[in-house]
């Protein structure tokens, strides 16, 4: 959420913002409100002064007419005081529901578009693989391999699911053991940083199984519950299932106040995930790239604000340098106004190649969110100077283990149908290629 202030100071900006991510804004209802809200603050609070004033004269006075006329007197005061305050609740409930519908502010360096069209390539690595032979989806190779099992699990389950088995179970425990070593070294970490000529503290990632259900109202303060038909409900439970290990970990510090010396926080979340997927009719129902239910391992950061754009180059350079250690060819995109997240102030993509589909296909995505999620959550930062303000948040995907497995199938197929395992993962594993046993 923005601050108020800034909308009312920065009108042109807000507008032009929101213009760009394809939204129209009435901040004239919205200022309005905000009016009305500070009316009826400053009426309620002197209310509420002038009821202690009678309250504390009721108490010294000792003539028992103008006490009985006092206690009168307090009765209408009470009765108005309440009138005004439930006025008030309506009125604050109408702005913080204009309030949460304005996205976030974005950065000066991210691309005006209208889609997913207007997104813009930032740098490639890696050459594409050659092949002497046409390569295969990973679908097809999967179930040859019987490590992908999509229509047990239709018959079982119903569809975009999927049993994932036998050595591409193992590749995807390599993944994560290879990434905690990683994110909990900080040698480790130093030099991605350095290589990648980011300056920030580095400090080791904290391990987290953060839980897969969350609270409506806390994946309102995430900024996360957009779109209904996204997600998994359970109304008579009052909870929801998290489409991603960012909203639970993000949500960790509601109410939370932190001093200068505590950031930053680094958090490397592993959880299943679940998206109802309502608004992909049609696209990739084939193999394992869109589910209803995958796993991810997932970044959170908590920094101080004027370290949250060289934070998320950080985290973009994790996700670098394990795509590398795949050698899986992969190119970084600026995400455009228009496709990007509704809290981010900049959004960056890592698309993998995909040799079997001939296309890069997203396979991470870095958001920075700045004070957006923080002002909801109340997460703040005490300085040292005694000022308090929101805290920044980032969060970045590792690996979306579905993908990432797809990408190595495809990658690293051979002309005999078997696939060979990353060089990096083989000691996880004990072997070096896939093969039908």
């Amino acid at each position: 959420m923005l601050d108020i202030k800034f909308i009312r100071e920065n009108r042109d900006i807000v507008e032009a913002s929101a213009k760009n991510r394809g939204r129209n804004l009435d901040l004239d209802e919205l200022i309005s409100l905000d009016d009305k809200r500070l009316a009826s603050l400053v009426s309620v609070e002197a209310l509420r002064a002038e009821q202690n004033q009678v309250s504390n004269k009721i108490k010294v006075e000792k003539d028992d007419t103008t006490r009985f006329q006092m206690i009168e007197e307090m009765k209408v005061l009470k009765e108005d005081l309440k009138k005004r305050e439930d006025d008030l609740k309506e009125i604050i409930e109408a702005w913080q529901k204009a309030m949460l519908q304005i996205p976030n502010i974005v950065s000066v360096d991210t691309p005006i578009g209208p889609d997913e069209s207007g997104n813009k390539v930032v740098r490639t690595w890696g050459e594409k693989p050659q092949f002497s032979f046409t390569p295969k989806e990973h679908d097809e190779l999967g179930e040859a391999l019987d490590i992908i099992d999509t229509k047990t699990a239709t018959e079982v389950a119903g569809p975009r699911l999927a049993y994932i088995k036998g050595d591409l179970v193992r590749i995807q425990f390599a993944l994560i053991q290879m990434c905690l070593e990683i994110m909990t070294n900080v040698e480790t970490l130093q030099k991605i940083a350095d290589d990648a000529k980011v300056s920030v503290k580095v400090t080791p990632f904290m391990p987290v199984l953060p839980p897969v259900f969350i609270k409506p109202v806390m994946q309102v303060k995430m900024a996360r519950f957009m779109t209904p038909e996204e997600h998994y409900l359970f109304p008579n439970d009052d909870l929801m299932l998290v489409g991603s290990a960012e909203h639970t970990l993000g949500a960790m510090y509601a109410d939370t106040i932190f001093t200068e010396a505590d950031m930053p926080l680094r958090y490397l979340g592993y959880s299943t995930a679940f998206r109802r997927e309502a608004g992909s009719y049609g696209r990739d129902t084939k193999g394992i790239i869109r589910q209803h239910q995958f796993d991810k391992l997932e970044m959170e950061t908590f920094c101080l604000p004027e370290n949250s754009i060289q934070e998320q180059d950080f985290l973009v350079a994790i996700q670098e340098y394990v795509l590398q250690k795949l050698k899986l060819p992969y190119q970084v995109v600026a995400v455009c106004t228009g496709d990007m997240g509704f809290p981010d102030v900049r959004q960056l993509d890592i698309e993998t190649w995909m040799p079997g589909q001939n296309k890069y296909r997203e396979t991470h995505s870095a958001d920075l969110i700045g004070s957006f999620q923080s002002r909801r959550l109340g997460t703040r930062i005490k300085r040292a100077d005694g000022k308090i303000e929101p805290v920044h948040m980032n969060d970045a995907t590792l690996f979306a283990m579905g993908r990432t497995m797809v990408a190595i199938i495809e990658n690293y197929q051979n002309e005999d149908g078997s696939i060979t395992i990353p060089e990096v993962l083989r000691p996880y594993i004990g072997k070096d290629k896939i093969t039908l046993e």
